[in-house]
């Protein structure tokens, strides 16, 4: 028999949710970083100050004319059905806005769902403009936000870079960058933050987020001081990728290890 590993409410996302998900509830349900529709216990669409929404993701991109966008609001917004009119007036494949749409969802869901938020209230009945695209249950939300979590731990486990001005360091001789990296960097000026580099680029606001981190860990941006925490350790737990370093070690890792050290001090 096939072992199953249930999970235990204390590492729920948001117990709320869930509960809301059993009732089979319809409404929005709102914290302080953002909000998620629901419908029948589905959450149908999301949305966060910190995340680009789908407009965004589809005029910024270019995919979609902003007048485009904006006359299927106004034609079909009070009747809440703006996606299908995409669709049934030929302005976008009804796979590429499910694609999108659960983008957008996910990447909202994630900052509306962070540790700390602030109260969570319920709206019963409260509907989306948007309309029914492609639900998702809310086990894959929570699902989807623990691991995207985990992820940005892994890459860079100092979240204070997250909410910073994102300022650019030169590369080490031989560095390299991405495409992606490049056109990031391009916008990082030392005051727009990760979050308003996403909403330039039109890109979901996580993604610019673990390429930021990404950057962190290769020392091509500046990484501020973490705060100090309320009880420090008697010494600092250093990172497992400290026993890389060689006899002749390179100038992106030195600086990976002194920002550690700096954030763990």
């Amino acid at each position: 028999m096939k072992a199953t590993t249930a999970t235990s409410p204390d590492s729920r996302v948001s117990p709320m949710l869930v509960r809301l998900a059993d009732e089979r509830a319809t409404g929005a349900l709102l914290r302080d970083h953002g909000t998620l529709y629901l419908s029948e216990g589905r959450v149908v669409h999301a949305e966060s100050p910190t995340a680009p929404g789908i407009d965004t993701l589809l005029t910024t991109g270019g995919r979609l004319p902003r007048d485009g966008w904006q006359r299927a609001v106004d034609e079909a917004g009070a009747r809440r059905e703006v996606g299908r009119f995409l669709v049934d007036s030929g302005r976008i494949g009804g796979g590429e806005l499910e694609i999108c749409h659960l983008g957008a969802l996910y990447d909202a869901a994630f900052f509306a769902l962070a540790p700390g938020s602030g109260p969570t209230r319920f709206r019963y009945g409260v509907a989306h403009w948007i309309g029914p695209v492609r639900p998702v249950s809310a086990a894959a939300v929570e699902r989807e936000t623990r691991r995207r979590r985990e992820l940005l731990d892994q890459v860079w486990p100092y979240p204070a870079v997250d909410t910073a001005p994102v300022t650019p360091r030169p590369p080490a001789p031989g560095q390299s960058l991405t495409r992606r990296q490049r056109a990031l960097l391009e916008l990082a000026d030392g005051v727009r933050t990760p979050a308003a580099i996403a909403w330039a680029l039109g890109r979901p606001a996580f993604h610019t987020l673990l390429e930021v981190r990404r950057l962190a860990a290769a020392g091509l941006v500046d990484t501020p001081p973490e705060p100090p925490p309320d009880a420090r350790p008697a010494r600092p737990v250093l990172p497992a990728w400290i026993g890389e370093i060689t006899a002749d070690p390179d100038i992106a890792l030195l600086r990976r290890l002194r920002d550690a050290l700096e954030a763990s001090l």
